[in-house]
């Protein structure tokens, strides 16, 4: 494979904007380019990839293991025709200070790649020379290969350095002038989320940038150079090697042959976690589809599973706050049982505030931004079994945050490593932690994850009229006679209302694993009237009365109290009630948008009825006890208020951090 590496004496010289220039300069000609950063960096890959017209990747030997470089190189460079690989910070640098296997001076020579060195000449004359000459010297198995000049003032100077460097035998590639790399790209603030969302000002950058490097770079030259790389026999990385057999689904009626729907956050262009997670889950068994945070509202239709990588940016968390559709449909997920797994941002976003903003409500911590960010590489412990890891499992991740948590840990913390307290959440199947792991190293991951999505029954859509409920039990559409009551004779009808017979079966919502009734959908504002299914109280557990503001739904003491019109008595006749909520003639007949009561004990009599005054509702059999397991998280606030504190705190289970 044709290949080349990018590098500089530090960082500040060029490399990345010259590195992307010169993919989409190849690409311009018609070759397949394929672009790769040396170490964590998510959003240079991004732009990488951007330029290539494919997927950009990291080689990171300190996440996946010095001996998976090569391989995984090969399995990214199949079909292309070139590859370029950008390194990170200086030629010989390591953020960890192993030169000798993590910089991208031994990336290249792992590969066996040639090293083309960008120097910003800027304020520099002859002694480029000596600058090449001992970056050459320092390493008898690098292969320098040559230099691009950056920032040359004019063409004296161009010359000038030119007859420096063919004194030591040193070839120029190229000489871009100071205003030839402005800076045209997005700030990096904005992360991947232009290249995620295919950003006009991100393809106009790139454009700019191959142009200039087109302009003033001997692309057949390079093209020589990186043709000249020899052969190097490796195993081609594999998926479906790494990951083994599939992950078998349960033997249970409703899982059997069935495969997980994952839902992988990102956009149309790439997600947020490295390339290699979609290919692993896919290998695992899994239909992977993807959500992008800051613009759907829902999850797809019956996700079982939820992953956000660890590039999902800070500095829009006031986007992710305002999207409190999507908030709320991740805090159902994740309260049903079903596993979410956070990385980086991905833990502020299931917190319940982020800088005093409301997120998603799954965790209850609250996060703030400090001023400096939080860098380096972790040897992790997993502290229980989860399904990223089993407990005592060692695994190697990156931390690259400003966001901290208080607390910075549940009951049940995620990691744990030396010099530092436990890190991140467990509870249930939610695994959120700031710490970024990278699923080459570890593909078993997408082996638990999988088998964990599987274990939990498939959400189902809402059960037709007559059909049995999750109580076992029959359930009544709205205006239908409970079980045991007289029917009610039929009644006139007018247009618009519905007529005695005609099917329609009032919202059910099935409840979740654990015997809980999911979230409705309508958002914070507004309510859908829910069947509600109650689970079977603990034997000695003492029954918990839901709160009930309506007035239809209290208990009736005594006679109905009189109509009220805007919260006060009314003194004169009551006001009809709408056609929608006007009750039919009967005495069992049930009104649209209140739900049935189930009748265990066979008909309830009627009331003695008023003139002009809905009959009363009949008192709803006192439900039975929830347990502490299935109680649902607090309610996510609207965007702009603040949650409310609980009224009283209560007990942990599970791993989940106490309210």
């Amino acid at each position: 494979m044709p290949r080349v590496v990018v590098s500089a004496p530090s960082s500040g010289h060029g490399k990345t904007a010259i590195a992307v220039g010169l993919l989409a300069a190849l690409a311009a000609r018609g070759l397949k380019a394929t672009g790769f950063k040396v170490g964590p960096d998510h959003t240079d890959a991004a732009y990488l990839g951007m330029a290539a017209g494919r997927l950009g990747r990291n080689l990171d030997p300190r996440l996946v293991g010095a001996q998976r470089i090569a391989p995984l190189f090969a399995h990214g460079t199949a079909d292309a025709d070139v590859a370029v690989v950008e390194g990170t910070m200086g030629l010989f640098d390591s953020l960890a200070g192993r030169a000798e296997t993590e910089s991208t001076a031994a990336i290249a020579t792992s590969l066996r790649a040639p090293v083309v060195l960008i120097v910003d000449v800027g304020a520099m004359g002859q002694s480029v020379a000596a600058l090449a000459h001992g970056f050459r010297a320092y390493d008898e198995m690098l292969w320098l290969g040559g230099v691009i000049l950056n920032r040359v003032a004019s063409d004296r100077h161009e010359q000038l350095l030119r007859d420096a460097l063919d004194d030591i035998g040193v070839p120029v590639f190229g000489a871009l002038r100071r205003r030839d790399l402005p800076a045209v790209l997005p700030s990096r603030q904005h992360g991947v989320v232009p290249v995620m969302q295919r950003g006009v000002e991100a393809y106009r950058g790139i454009r700019r940038l191959g142009e200039a490097v087109t302009g003033g770079v001997d692309l057949d030259r390079l093209l020589a150079l990186a043709r000249s790389a020899p052969r190097v026999p490796v195993d081609v990385w594999s998926a479906p090697e790494a990951v083994g057999d599939p992950a078998q689904p349960a033997p249970a009626a409703e899982t059997r042959g069935r495969r997980p729907l994952i839902a992988l956050a990102g956009g149309p262009a790439l997600s947020y976690s490295y390339a290699e997670t979609a290919e692993l889950l896919a290998a695992a068994g899994a239909e992977v589809v993807t959500v992008d945070p800051l613009r759907d509202e829902a999850l797809p239709k019956g996700t079982d599973a939820l992953v956000i990588g660890g590039a999902l940016p800070e500095t829009y968390a006031e986007e992710l706050s305002a999207n409190r559709r999507l908030c709320i449909a991740v805090a159902e997920l994740a309260r049903t049982g079903r596993p979410v797994i956070a990385e980086g941002a991905g833990l502020l976003w299931l917190a319940r505030e982020f800088d005093g903003r409301p997120m998603c409500g799954v965790l209850d911590a609250a996060g703030t931004s400090l001023e400096r960010a939080v860098v380096g590489y972790r040897e992790a412990t997993a502290r229980t079994d989860t399904p990223v890891a089993r407990a005592g499992a060692r695994v190697v991740g990156y931390k690259q945050h400003r966001g901290v948590l208080t607390p910075r840990a549940g009951q049940t913390p995620a990691w744990s490593w030396g010099g530092g307290p436990p890190e991140g959440f467990v509870w249930r199947r939610v695994h959120a932690s700031q710490l970024m792991v990278h699923w080459a190293s570890s593909p078993g991951i997408a082996r638990r994850l999988v088998a964990a999505a599987l274990s939990v029954p498939p959400a189902r859509p809402a059960a037709p009229a007559g059909a049995p409920g999750s109580s076992g039990a029959p359930v009544a559409p709205a205006g239908a006679a409970a079980p045991g009551a007289p029917a009610a004779p039929p009644g006139p009808t007018r247009p618009g209302q519905d007529r005695p017979g005609q099917d329609r079966p009032a919202p059910i919502s099935p409840a979740g694993p654990d015997g809980v009734v999911p979230i409705s959908p309508a958002g914070p504002d507004r309510t859908v009237p829910v069947a509600t299914v109650v689970p079977a109280s603990p034997i000695g557990a003492a029954p918990v009365s839901p709160a009930t503001p309506g007035r239809a739904d209290r208990p009736s003491s005594g006679p109905p109290a009189p109509p009220t019109q805007g919260g006060r008595p009314s003194s004169g006749p009551p006001a009809a009630p709408n056609r929608a909520d006007r009750p039919s003639s009967g005495p069992s007949a049930g009104r649209p948008g209140v739900p049935v009561p189930h009748q265990s004990a066979g008909p309830v009599p009627p009331g003695p009825a008023t003139p002009g005054v809905p009959s009363a509702v009949p008192p709803a059999t006192r439900p039975a006890a929830v347990s502490p397991a299935d109680q649902p998280p607090a309610a996510v606030p609207p965007a702009g208020q603040s949650p409310q504190p609980p009224r009283r705190p209560a007990p942990p289970v599970d791993g989940e951090p106490a309210e």
